[in-house]
Parts: C-alpha cells; sequence; structure tokens
C-alpha cells in the first residue's frame, strides 16, 4: 500500500541517487512497522462503516420497491 501510494519512490530534485533506490524498501518498510505499532491508520473502520451504510440504503430501495409492488398488486 505504502510503495501505491509513492513512498520510498526517488524523488525528481535533489534525490538521493543509486544509494536512495537501493534503501528505499528499507525505509518503506520501517513505516509500515510503526503504522502497524500505532494501531494502523484508521482505515478499517472508515471501509466499515462506509460499506454498513451503502448495504442499509440498498435495502431500504429494496424495501421501498417490494412495497409499491404489493401496492399495485392489491390495486391501491
Amino acid at each position: 500500500m505504502l510503495k501505491s501510494a509513492g513512498f520510498g519512490a526517488a524523488r525528481e530534485a535533489f534525490g538521493g541517487g543509486a544509494g536512495e533506490d537501493q534503501f528505499a524498501s528499507f525505509l518503506v518498510l520501517e513505516h509500515t512497522r510503526q503504522i502497524v505499532r500505532a494501531g494502523g491508520i484508521g482505515l478499517s473502520e472508515s471501509i466499515y462503516e462506509a460499506l454498513k451504510e451503502h448495504e442499509n440504503d440498498g435495502q431500504e430501495r429494496r424495501d421501498a420497491a417490494d412495497g409499491a409492488e404489493r401496492a399495485s398488486r392489491s390495486g391501491a
């Protein structure tokens, strides 16, 4: 995830050259360890809440559609 975010990528200006490229993976690894020690970045709770909200919205739409279908069958 950190590599995809650009951590450890060589900088355009004032870069460290070949040495920076060699040790970038160690820096990313240490960042990862620190994130784990801190208990993460809080992303899982945000994803869980978004999925729960999405599921609730979908259920409300299904319930409304079912109610409309029942009403049309009963002639209301």
